[in-house]
């Protein structure tokens, strides 16, 4: 059986990129959550994958762009990725970003 609770302390946070951290919190074959830290300025890079992504502004304000479009999403926000469809973020200040992906990211394992 897959997990089905993750605590706070069960992951550990790996750097992706300057002032850009993740750690994978709780993942099956079909559905992964991953939390993201950003420093102010730190960008999430443009790029694109096969998986579904939405995606939750737990803190901070981000300037998002997907697939050429640009808007500023703030707290409590949340956004879509289709699949395949160019997408990025730049931290405005200090934030995180929890995302959701289907399937899972066997990348970030």
């Amino acid at each position: 059986m897959d997990k089905v609770f993750a605590q706070a302390g069960d992951a550990t946070w790996i750097e992706v990129a300057p002032g850009n951290r993740r750690r994978v919190l709780i993942h099956t074959p079909e559905l992964m959550q991953v939390e993201f830290g950003f420093d102010a300025g730190a960008v999430g890079a443009l790029h694109s994958h096969p998986h579904v992504q939405v995606s939750y502004v737990a803190e901070g304000s981000f300037e998002v762009t997907i697939d050429g479009v640009t808007q500023v999403v703030g707290t409590g926000g949340s956004f879509i990725v289709a699949s395949g469809l160019v997408h990025g973020v730049k931290a405005l200040e200090p934030g995180r970003l929890v995302d959701v992906f289907t399937p899972m990211r066997a990348d970030f394992l």
